[in-house]
């Protein structure tokens, strides 16, 4: 009576030993070329492709973008105007930009080795309310939402500078730029290359800010995160000039500018109180604002 128990346990353990030694493997996916890469693994498009650029990666005039990055800040890391990165890129949407992609930076068939200090000169003088630029807008934090880009502004012939503030200026150098300072208040925080690069300018709120030289308005707002309402003036292919935490802006991009011109009231925004941080760079990189402002 036992007999048929047995014989179907055989059978089974029989079952087992053949599945035990079947050749099942768990999948692997294939990359291109055949090589294999970890079980289970899905393989993101980026790894599989080079992105825009690569060919392009550390040669003079180009940047490799790194996480966080948005093209204002690009802009404000390398000296150039954000619509013309965009331009030059043909990148239709600054909001799809992606980690380890390689953008222009420099003029096409200009010499990126080779800086030019030609002015960017206003042709008026003008001073009203920020308003959104008609068809555009700028990029806000990183990429997250689509934002269109319009054409970059068509350049303006130098022009004479008329003197706007009685201050002596110093060590303007090939550039022939005179400066002055954006804010009457007292410096609270000096220049350091490694935390603040630039300076802390405190006042009162609604206190003026001014263009420190003549220029181009290439950013007006609250894209650029720690900077809060952001003014960023670009005064030639050499210099520009950033001023943030201001409560109101007064100016918008592609605005032409003069020294002395009212273009924001200073606030707190995106800060612990009421300051102007302001900096000078020089082809991207951050200089000690004293060095060139007038003494006081």
């Amino acid at each position: 009576m036992r007999r048929p128990v047995l014989v179907a346990v055989a059978g089974a353990v029989v079952l087992l030993a053949g599945c035990a030694s079947s050749t099942h493997r768990a999948p692997v996916e294939e990359r291109a070329g055949g090589t294999r890469s970890t079980p289970g693994v899905v393989i993101a498009p980026s790894e599989s492709k080079p992105l825009p650029g690569a060919e392009n990666a550390g040669k003079p005039g180009y940047y490799t973008i790194k996480p966080g990055d948005t093209l204002i800040r690009i802009g404000l890391e390398t000296g150039q105007n954000w619509r013309d990165i965009a331009r030059w890129n043909n990148i239709d949407n600054p909001n799809l930009i992606e980690v380890g992609q390689v953008v222009r930076v420099a003029p096409p068939n200009n010499d990126p080795t080779v800086a030019s200090a030609r002015s960017v000169a206003p042709s008026r003088v003008e001073s009203r309310p920020l308003d959104a630029p008609k068809g555009a807008s700028a990029p806000m934090g990183t990429a997250s939402s689509p934002v269109v880009v319009a054409s970059a502004p068509s350049a303006v012939a130098p022009v004479a500078v008329a003197p706007a503030a009685p201050a002596a200026p110093r060590d303007t150098g090939e550039d022939d730029l005179v400066w002055i300072w954006p804010a009457n208040g007292p410096v609270a925080t000096p220049f350091d290359d490694a935390r603040s690069k630039g300076l802390a300018i405190t006042g009162k709120a609604g206190d003026p800010v001014l263009a420190a030289a003549d220029g181009r308005v290439v950013y007006a707002g609250s894209g650029l995160r720690g900077y809060g309402n952001l003014v960023i003036v670009k005064h030639n292919n050499t210099y520009l000039t950033a001023y943030a935490h201001n409560q109101t802006l007064l100016v918008k991009e592609e605005q032409a500018v003069r020294r002395g011109q009212k273009i924001a009231e200073m606030g707190s925004s995106d800060a612990d109180r009421v300051e102007l941080h302001f900096e000078i760079r020089k082809q991207g990189k951050p200089i000690d604002p004293a060095k060139l402002l007038p003494p006081r």
